[in-house]
């Protein structure tokens, strides 16, 4: 299993490293918005947690029940230790996973916070700027150029 969500984020971030890098040689701005990166962010995702998340608490899980096949056959005590010695890191590996995305996704919410912010502001901009050119064709009569 260790190895089956190691090979499947391998494989994610294979196909989509080519993609990223061949945008990123274009020098194009346009291009940018096109880069796959966007439109596969839920694999780039899904790649981060099978290969960090899930696989380290996977190979923990992989060393307690090499210490159980180990020590329980010589000694069961030595089972339960590594055990009780292996489950404080493993809650706490948990907990600092969950501490790590909840200040990511507040990072990506206060971002996308301060851009939809800036997108109204200059809506508002925009819009007193139309009001002024309505308010001077009103007073002045239609602008027109004439040749």
């Amino acid at each position: 299993m260790l190895v089956a969500v190691h090979m499947l984020a391998l494989l994610i971030s294979t196909c989509i490293l080519p993609n990223m890098e061949a945008i990123s040689n274009l020098h194009i701005l346009s291009l940018v918005n096109e880069s796959p990166h966007e439109k596969m962010h839920m694999y780039i995702e899904l790649a981060w947690g099978c290969s960090t998340v899930l696989g380290i608490l996977l190979f923990m899980v992989e060393v307690a029940i090499l210490c159980w096949i180990q020590f329980y056959s010589v000694l069961k005590e030595a089972a339960y230790v590594a055990t009780a010695i292996l489950v404080p890191f493993v809650i706490l590996f948990i907990w600092f996973a969950i501490i790590f995305y909840r200040n990511l996704v507040a990072h990506t919410y206060e971002t996308r916070k301060c851009g939809i912010q800036e997108l109204e502001e200059l809506k508002h901009v925009l819009e007193m700027g139309d009001e002024l050119t309505t308010t001077r064709e009103i007073r002045n009569g239609p602008l027109v150029n004439i040749i």
